[in-house]
Parts: structure tokens; sequence; C-alpha cells
């Protein structure tokens, strides 16, 4: 299968093209610059230069491939204020995907969330669906990112095998540098171990070669209209994430209040007070999905996170 991704160099895309290369697929990455361009072509893959901005690259593409994967999503923007400017980019990239492949069959998927979709119980892949209103928490943009999972399913409809893998927040393994380092980077700076309140509050969780292993079973026979939910671990108590980063910077362990939490940890006190557990039940069922990468707690009981370089 010629398979076209978005995001292909990125953390998690960086995964999944060698996913599918291993299994006999052809994969076509987008490079939006030279550094994501010699890096898929060293991991085996065709580059296409562009951004998801470039619509008629992204139409051409789809329309000159077995399937795609769509992974880009404006981080750099959606976390510094341009949340629902990054939503819309997606939903326009999403809009023109589906066109392309219309009336095809072939497989078109997303990565979405999981965060905040059933705060204090356990999420399921039935959760967020456009049969169930919104929450008053969900704010403009997380709303609009949503509503991009739906608009993908729903071309389901219009003959597009499309299905959305719901990602957790924290998507583990060596070389990551994102919620996990940077919970790390802040008990350095800090000289403290911290997690909100009692701690009890739990993170879902997954090994980045679990999620790209998903993203290749679902490329390959999941449902028209499928959700799939990426989560190894249900959810891991904050407080034991705290432990294991306190034991290995040898810093005291300790609870910062929720009124304190936004100086302590700044962007991240929203997303550490959280509990947001996570079941994948479904989503193991109907692909034989069996994660086998270690859980985050053993993962990060290795040390990677806790080299030098890591940031």
């Amino acid at each position: 299968m010629r398979v076209f991704i978005t995001g292909a160099s990125g953390w998690i895309g960086s995964a999944v093209v060698p996913e599918l290369i291993g299994a006999g697929h052809q994969v076509v990455g987008l490079a939006r610059s030279n550094a994501s361009a010699d890096a898929l072509a060293q991991a085996g893959a065709e580059v296409r230069r562009g951004t998801i901005d470039d619509l008629d690259t992204l139409r051409d593409a789809a329309a000159e491939s077995d399937g795609v994967i769509h992974l880009a999503f404006k981080h750099d923007i959606a976390f510094s204020g341009g949340f629902e400017d990054a939503a819309d980019a997606d939903r326009r990239a999403i809009d023109t995907f589906g066109e392309a492949l219309a009336g095809s069959d072939r497989p078109f998927l997303i990565a979405s969330g999981t965060l905040g979709l059933a705060p204090g119980r356990v999420a399921t892949e039935q959760d967020g669906q456009p049969s169930a209103p919104l929450d008053a928490h969900w704010s403009a943009g997380p709303a609009k990112r949503l509503a991009n999972a739906h608009a993908t399913a729903a071309f389901a409809e219009r003959g597009v095998r499309s299905s959305v893998v719901r990602l957790p927040p924290t998507v583990y393994g060596d070389g990551d540098h994102g919620f996990l380092a940077t919970v790390v980077a802040v008990a350095r700076e800090k000289g403290v171990s911290g997690f909100v309140g009692d701690g009890a509050n739990r993170w879902p969780a997954v090994h980045r070669h679990d999620a790209a292993h998903l993203f290749r079973l679902a490329l390959e026979g999941a449902p028209a209209g499928s959700t799939l939910h990426a989560t190894g671990d249900e959810g891991v108590p904050i407080r034991a994430v705290a432990e294991v980063i306190g034991r290995h910077l040898d810093l005291p362990v300790a609870s910062i209040s929720p009124e304190d939490a936004p100086a302590h940890f700044t962007w991240l006190a929203a997303y550490l007070g959280m509990d947001s557990p996570v079941s994948s039940a479904h989503t193991r069922e109907l692909l034989n999905w069996q994660p086998t990468q270690p859980g985050l707690l053993d993962d990060l009981d290795k040390g990677h996170y806790f080299a030098a370089t890591s940031a």
C-alpha cells in the first residue's frame, strides 16, 4: 500500500514510518524542512515537500496514494495561544484529504486526543461522539479539534474508510521531549518533584512504538468511521510518576496545592491536575491490538528521561 503521511518526521510519525515500511508498505512523507526531508529519506520513505497549508499538495498526494495518515498539527501555535487557528488549519487539511479520497474506500486516519473526554471517570471510545453533548469545560480550540475528528469519521458516509486514533497526552519513550520530559525539567528547575493535590488523579499513556503499531493495524483493517484509543496504561497516578522522578533526580517529592500549581508547573498545571483515565478495551478487541512495550512507570525507571540531554 502506498501511504501518504503528514507529520511523518515528528515524534509519532518517526515511529509510524518504519512500522509501515517494515510491514511492506511504501511511505510518502510530507516534509517542510531539509532536516525532515533528510530524516525521511534515511528512514526509507519518499519525500513530498510542503506543509499542511499547501492544500493542492495534500490533494495531489492523497489522490496518488492508497491511504493517508494525517499526524501533523500546529502544536507550536496551539500551545502559545493559537489553538483555534491550529484547529482551523487542521480542518482545512482534513476536508482536503476527505474530498480527495471520497468514493474510493481507501483508508484515512487522523491523530486526535483523549484529554478531557470524561474527567473523573474512565473514558471509552463512545465518549466524545457527535451524539454526546460537550461538557461545559470544553473551550473553543479543543472543541474545534473534536469537531475535526467528527468530520473525519463522517467521511465514512462518503466512501472513505476513515478512522480517528485518539492519543493520550503522554506518548512516551526514549527521545521524548513532550509532556513527561517537561515534568522532569520542572522538577529539576524547582528542586522538588511535585504533584497536584493528593496526586491520585490518573494519566493515560502509551509507548510511541505501541501507538505506531495501532496506526498500522487501523490503516490495514479499521472499519469505516471507527474511533480508536491508543492507550497502553489506562491511568497512572501522577503521584507515582512524581515518585519515580524524585528517586532518579534525588529530589524530595511533594504535593503542590491547586492554587500554587500554575506558578509551579506553568502551562502544565491544568493537565497535571486532571483525572483523565482512558480505556482502550474496544480498540484492543476490534483490531487485536496488544501493547508490548514497557508501561509508563517502567519506561520512566529506565533512566533515559534523566540523561543530561533531556529537556
